[in-house]
Parts: C-alpha cells; structure tokens; sequence
C-alpha cells in the first residue's frame, strides 16, 4: 500500500481530484436538470388533462346543434311580431307613418 502511495505523486493527486469532484459536479447537475424535466412533464400533462376537460365539455356543449335552427326561427317569428305590434301602435298613435 505504501509502494502504491509512493508512485502517485503531487499533479497526478490534483488530476485526480479535479476528475472526481468534476464527475461529482456533472452528476449534481444532471440530476437537477433531470427534476426540472420531471416537473415540466408533470405541469404540461396536468395542462393537457385540463384542455381535455375543456374540450369533452365544449363536445358535450355543441351535441344539440339541431336545435340551433328551431330556435332562430322561433326567435325571428316572436320579432316579426314586435315589429308589427310596433307599427300597429306607432300608427293608432299617430308616430309612424307607412
């Protein structure tokens, strides 16, 4: 064990410290990165769960369209009548004139 400690000598020691504590470095910084990456997967899959909500419900939103057409056809008809109900009174009245 001496005749090994012997043959290492002062520069070779300092490369070697340098190595270990630079692989150590390294190794931190992979791991931080790689949390980073773990916590941006984890935000992005929670968005994407939240657009999916979104767009089920806007699905479930837009499933009776057919009923779109029925009620603008009822909804025009009750404005035709206030408009004659309006031209009705407008002329009893004396304000409008045909």
């Amino acid at each position: 064990m001496a005749a090994l400690l012997l043959a290492v000598n002062q520069n070779n020691r300092n490369l070697w410290i340098v190595a270990i504590v630079g692989g150590a470095l390294i190794i931190f910084a992979a791991a931080v990165l790689l949390s980073f990456l773990m916590w941006a997967v984890t935000i992005i899959d929670r968005r994407v769960e939240e657009i999916m909500r979104t767009l089920r419900a806007a699905s479930a939103n837009t499933s009776r369209t057919e009923l779109i057409p029925a009620t603008a056809d009822r909804v025009e008809s009750v404005l035709n009548e206030g408009l004659n109900h309006h031209l009705f009174l407008g002329r009893v009245l004396g304000k409008v004139r045909s």
